[in-house]
C-alpha cells in the first residue's frame, strides 16, 4: 500500500446519540464502525440505526464487541452474532475491542479466552475478525500470536502508533478520541486506513 495513501472513518456508540450520516459522508469520512456489543448481554442501543443509516448513507461499516475479560468468551461471541445477525457484502471484518482486564472466565487465559471469542465469531459469520487493542494493554496482558488478525490500533498524540507485540502493521489507526466530524454532535473517535479506498473496498470485500 501507498504510504500516503489513506482513508479518514469513525467509530461511534450510544455516547453519540443520534448521527446524520449523510453528513458525516459528505465531511469526507469513507468508513465508520459502530459498537454493538459488551459482555454477556449488553446491545448498544444505537446500534441497528447506526447499522442501517451508515449503509445508507453510502460508507463501508464494520461492527465491534467490547470484550469483558471475566464473562463467557462463547456467551459474549453469540450476543454480538446475534446482534449483527450476517454480514453483507462489502461490510468490513467484525471487531473484538480488548482494552481492559477484569480477571479471566473460569480457569481459562484471557490469551485463550479472546481465542475463543475469535473463533466462534469466524465461524458463525464467516469472516476473520479484525482486532482493536492500545500497545500497552496488549503487551501486559495478550502474546504475539494473533498476527492473523488485522490490527486496529489505538493510541493518540503520535505520529505513528507503537505495534502491539506480534503485528508488523496495523489496518486501521485510532488516532484521535476527541475528534469533531460533521453529522455527530460532540466529539468522536477519529480513524485512520492504511491504504487507498480501492483497498479498503478490497479489504471489505475480502472476507
Amino acid at each position: 500500500m501507498a504510504n500516503n495513501a489513506t482513508v479518514q472513518g469513525i467509530d461511534v456508540s450510544h455516547y453519540q446519540g443520534t448521527v446524520n450520516w449523510t453528513a458525516v459522508k459528505n465531511a469526507g469520512i469513507g468508513y465508520a464502525f459502530a459498537k454493538a456489543t459488551d459482555g454477556n448481554t449488553y446491545v448498544d442501543t444505537q446500534f441497528q440505526t447506526n447499522w442501517a443509516g451508515i449503509k445508507a448513507a453510502g460508507l463501508l461499516r464494520g461492527a465491534y464487541h467490547f470484550y469483558e475479560s471475566n464473562d463467557d468468551p462463547v456467551t459474549q461471541a453469540n450476543n454480538f452474532i446475534k446482534t449483527v445477525g450476517s454480514l453483507a457484502t462489502g461490510d468490513l471484518p467484525p471487531v473484538i475491542d480488548i482494552e481492559a482486564y477484569k480477571g479471566d472466565f473460569g480457569s481459562t487465559t484471557l490469551v485463550a479466552n479472546v481465542q475463543t471469542w475469535l473463533n466462534t465469531v469466524e465461524q458463525a459469520l464467516g469472516c476473520t475478525p479484525m482486532i482493536y487493542t492500545g500497545p500497552s494493554f496488549w503487551n501486559q496482558y495478550m502474546n504475539n500470536s494473533f498476527s492473523r488478525y488485522a490490527l486496529w490500533v489505538a493510541q493518540y498524540g503520535v505520529t505513528q502508533p507503537k505495534l502491539p507485540n506480534g503485528w508488523s502493521k496495523w489496518t486501521f489507526w485510532q488516532n484521535s478520541e476527541s475528534g469533531t466530524v460533521a453529522g455527530v454532535t460532540g466529539n468522536v473517535d477519529t480513524d485512520i486506513f492504511a491504504g487507498s479506498m480501492a483497498d479498503l473496498q478490497a479489504f471489505a470485500r475480502n472476507k
